[in-house]
């Protein structure tokens, strides 16, 4: 172990921070952009060549694909997450469109198709009068899911005498239905299959079937997107953009293309305690910092540390953590009319007409293959939900199912093994569009796979994970792993955390910097009233901006040069 940060700066004559985070997804941008408008001297450590974790985009033949940013809820003036955007600093760079308001997420369940819309009480209208018999149930639980989000929210922000006093009144409903699995609660209130998967949809944000997920996670989950959703003009990348310029501008540094190998710690103080004092970095670069963030998940948090100088009770804790599903992502893109064949900027859940258990129970890669199918599909088309990304001839979907990690691997011993499963996947996967979008195999410009592997390799997911631990009522709030870890100075935050999707991790990353920087998190978020969040309307161009439509207008001649060119 090392000895001291002070003899070892003055040694080695290294580089020494206040803050040195460890990945660039939402939460470790936050953290870092936080803590570099405090003052400190903050570096942060990507081994991707781009930074932005799941929220970075690529490219395919000029085409741009963002893997996890689809949609994102509260961004209207006066909701979190527009104030929390306010409050950093970046809103004035941010544009988004809304999604289509009557329908941001479509359900295609079997031979049904039912429209989700914005707004709880237009919600409440739609499917009440599309299952007319279960108004009152409906009713009872669209507000309990609202009740028991708005408690979570309200227990960080209670303090003093009274607060307390009046926490068993104010948090009644999470805490006669905190301990329920969301099926329970949906079987409670609700007794159409139909309308139970409808309900239960939107597991698909959190990869948990309804048996499994904790009723109030889901709860805060399906609250988020309750007044609809909205993308990112630019994609994913337009966030990574606005934050890593804006830690750039407070003097912070964001080191790409290099990972850590190891995160050094001292001797046990006087605490009996170890302390993180830097890290190593692959190429064997050191850096030093008071204060060292994780923004990798809890398992390759700790793998950065040789299991010595981890107590039995983290090593317990660590080899119990269960993760989130994974994940096939098909990148692809097609020179068809997808709005003609049915889809817009809403996102589209194709389900079979079973319940929602047994979908998450057959994703193993023999049956997949078996059935020749992907029964469960979430469909997104990036250049219909960002129409600044549409040239006028192609358009970019991002088509997502989920898959049994172990199975996959299993599969994929040999480089050869894992070419094979991978044309056999996009095989079953243009057929089973084929189905939903009849004559799209004929217009397919480009199409890549994203697996398991892809997962590991480029966002370093313990088992490909999607959404960091998964929610399971063991792995939420009070149990889940906290942003304070057994090592001095070591922190972590993250979609482990606190909750995942772009908004949760970011919130995390905020929680950590006020634990380091000693304050509450609403201090880090300055009032500014001249920062504001600009919404469009994806589905609407009647308000759209001079600079847009030319710049779309400008887009669509290149492509048509461009093919005109192919074509002659």
């Amino acid at each position: 172990m090392l000895a001291s940060l002070k003899v070892l700066t003055s040694k080695l004559n290294m580089k020494e921070y206040d803050s040195i985070i460890i990945g660039s997804g939402a939460g470790g941008l936050t953290a870092a952009l936080c803590l570099a408008r405090a003052g400190q001297k903050v570096a942060v450590i990507e081994q991707h060549y781009v930074p932005g974790g799941w929220c970075h985009s690529f490219y395919i033949d000029g085409h741009r694909f963002s893997p996890g940013v689809h949609y994102i809820g509260l961004v209207d003036k006066e909701q979190s997450t527009s104030k929390l955007y306010e409050g950093l600093g970046i809103a004035n760079d941010l544009f988004f469109f809304r999604m289509n308001p009557k329908g941001y997420e479509h359900c295609w369940i079997g031979e049904e198709k039912i429209d989700m819309p914005a707004g709880i009480d237009n919600l409440y209208e739609s499917l009440s009068a599309r299952f007319p018999k279960e108004k009152k149930g409906l009713k009872k639980y669209l507000a309990l899911v609202k009740n028991v989000s708005r408690e979570i929210h309200l227990i960080p922000k209670m303090s003093g005498f009274w607060d307390n006093i009046l926490i068993p009144y104010r948090t009644r409903h999470l805490g006669k239905y905190g301990l329920f699995s969301l099926k329970r609660i949906v079987n409670w209130h609700v007794k159409d299959p139909l309308l139970q998967s409808i309900l239960n949809v939107q597991c698909g944000d959190h990869g948990l079937s309804p048996s499994k997920v904790s009723f109030p996670y889901h709860c805060a989950m399906m609250d988020h997107y309750f007044e609809g959703g909205f993308y990112p003009m630019g994609g994913g990348a337009a966030i990574v953009k606005a934050m890593t310029n804006n830690i750039k501008k407070n003097k912070g540094e964001i080191k790409t293309g290099v990972g850590v190998k190891q995160i050094l710690l001292s001797d046990k103080n006087e605490k009996n305690k170890y302390k993180a004092i830097g890290v190593e970095l692959q190429n064997g670069e050191k850096l030093f910092g008071k204060n060292i963030i994780s923004n990798t998940d809890p398992t390759a948090t700790f793998n950065m540390i040789d299991k010595a100088y981890l107590s039995q009770k983290l090593q317990k804790k660590l080899q119990n953590a269960k993760y989130s599903i994974t994940s096939l992502s098909f990148f692809m893109v097609v020179d068809m009319d997808v709005k003609a064949a049915g889809l817009d900027s809403g996102n589209v859940w194709k389900m079979p007409n079973i319940a929602m258990d047994e979908v998450y129970n057959n994703l193993s890669v023999d049956y997949i293959l078996e059935q020749n199918e992907f029964a469960s599909l979430f469909i997104n088309c990036s250049s219909l939900k960002d129409p600044s990304s549409y040239d006028g001839v192609h358009h970019i979907l991002e088509v997502i199912t989920f898959i049994d990690y172990d199975s996959f691997i299993i599969k994929c011993k040999t480089k050869d093994d894992y070419k094979k499963i991978k044309e056999k996947l996009c095989e079953i996967f243009v057929q089973s569009m084929e189905k939903l979008i009849p004559n799209i195999s004929n217009k397919i410009v480009a199409l890549e796979l994203g697996t398991p592997t892809t997962n590991d390799f480029y966002l370093q997911a313990t088992k490909g994970n999607t959404y960091g631990t998964n929610k399971s009522f063991m792995q939420t709030g009070p149990f889940s792993f906290t942003a304070k870890t057994e090592i001095e100075n070591l922190y972590m935050c993250g979609a482990s955390i606190m909750s995942h999707g772009v908004a949760g991790a970011s919130y995390s990353g905020l929680k950590t910097a006020a634990i380091i920087l000693k304050c509450k998190e609403e201090d880090m978020l300055i009032a500014d009233e001249t920062q504001q969040v600009q919404i469009l309307e994806a589905e609407d161009s009647t308000n759209w901006p001079d600079w847009l439509l030319q710049k779309i207008a400008i887009k669509k001649r290149r492509a048509t040069f461009n093919q005109q060119q192919k074509q002659a």
